[in-house]
């Protein structure tokens, strides 16, 4: 029976090695809290990874926490968060940004394809005054890689991105929920599109890539985590059975099975690619780059998938499958490293009738 469920990579299984893991940390007693064994080797496999031996290494279940205590670790509550308008963050983190760092502003930046434009961000970042008390001041610059709409900043766009922020005294975060995609789709190292490429701390997806509900945060310089570590409890995000945490990530960790698995992904969505480009009627804006696709459909293509069952989502979310057959209404499908040939084919099949 296919499964045809191409609403998001969170709804797919846990890779089996990562559940073995989970099942093989249940044997026994641990110390909580982060103080497992288990941590211990997931540091020194996530360091070797990124090439950074001195990185500070830490684990949350979700990429909002991830992502909103890493900024609040460089956001005072008077700062700027520079983000870029269709962002992670902006778009889909309820405002959690903004609440752990106790209200600070994100400033939208524009640019096409969902990423950044180096002058747009640099007009931004300008604009924030750093001295008169009546203005926003200059907080962190964050980076969607992939971006919400499927695209990737090259290493060279993220450089740019960078080293405007560190030229104002600012830091860098790299939200990274799909960052196995993005690293996959490059053929570069976890290094070559983080602290190589002037990344400060990078928020590493576990969840969205084979794990059942784990996010590393890693910051590249250890003498700026400690207030991650007291963020992380303050905000009741530091697990007390933290070995279950632990044996994902090191499971996902070992032997690049997250590389691996964000390249089975990438290709699953290749696939689908390839085929939505066959459907008459059908457009894509803009060209995938990892496992997530925004495409126009005709209605009629929409209403045979999902009355067969298919699951994704259109866009506006209340978008009627009734009216006129071949007006184009936009969806999102996204792949996950568990999708087969024969399912995303059977989909392809359903939209093209």
């Amino acid at each position: 029976m296919y499964s045809l469920n191409f609403a998001s990579d969170n709804a797919g299984p846990m890779h089996p090695k990562v559940l073995e893991a989970v099942i093989a940390a249940n044997d026994g007693y641990q110390m909580p809290y982060g103080n497992d064994t288990i941590m211990e080797d997931v540091r020194a496999k996530i360091r070797t990874t990124f090439e950074a031996p001195d990185a500070a290494v830490f684990l949350v279940a979700t990429g909002t926490a991830a992502n909103a205590l890493a900024l609040a670790t460089y956001t005072d509550p008077w700062d700027a968060i520079f983000a870029h308008r269709i962002s992670h963050v902006e778009e889909d983190e309820c405002g959690a940004p903004e609440f752990y760092a106790h209200g600070a502003k994100i400033v939208l930046v524009e640019g096409q394809g969902a990423k950044m434009d180096p002058d747009d961000l640099r007009a931004k970042i300008n604009k924030a005054e750093d001295k008169d008390v009546h203005s926003i001041q200059r907080g962190p610059v964050t980076v969607t890689q992939a971006t919400e709409v499927g695209t990737l900043y090259s290493l060279h766009e993220i450089k740019q991105i960078t080293s405007i922020a560190h030229e104002f005294g600012v830091k860098t975060h790299l939200d990274g929920a799909r960052f196995a995609n993005a690293c996959a789709a490059l053929g570069c190292s976890a290094a070559e599109m983080t602290w190589k490429a002037g990344i400060d701390v990078v928020s590493f997806g576990g969840t969205k890539n084979g794990c059942a509900g784990v996010e590393a945060v890693i910051f590249f310089d250890p003498t700026e985590a400690r207030q991650f570590e007291l963020r992380r409890k303050r905000g009741a995000h530091l697990f007390s059975k933290h070995r279950f945490l632990s044996a994902q990530m090191q499971a996902y960790v070992t032997n690049d099975l997250w590389l691996e698995l964000g390249a089975k992904a990438n290709a699953n969505c290749a696939r689908l690619v390839a085929g939505i480009d066959g459907i008459e009627g059908a457009t894509i804006p803009d060209r995938p780059q990892a496992n997530m696709v925004f495409a126009n459909l005709p209605r009629a293509a929409h209403r045979r998938a999902m009355g067969a069952g298919a699951k994704y989502y259109l866009f506006p979310f209340d978008a009627s499958l009734e009216g006129p057959d071949d007006e184009p209404i936009r969806c999102r499908m996204v792949c996950d490293w568990n999708k087969t040939a024969e399912e995303i084919d059977q989909l392809i099949s359903l939209l093209r009738g």
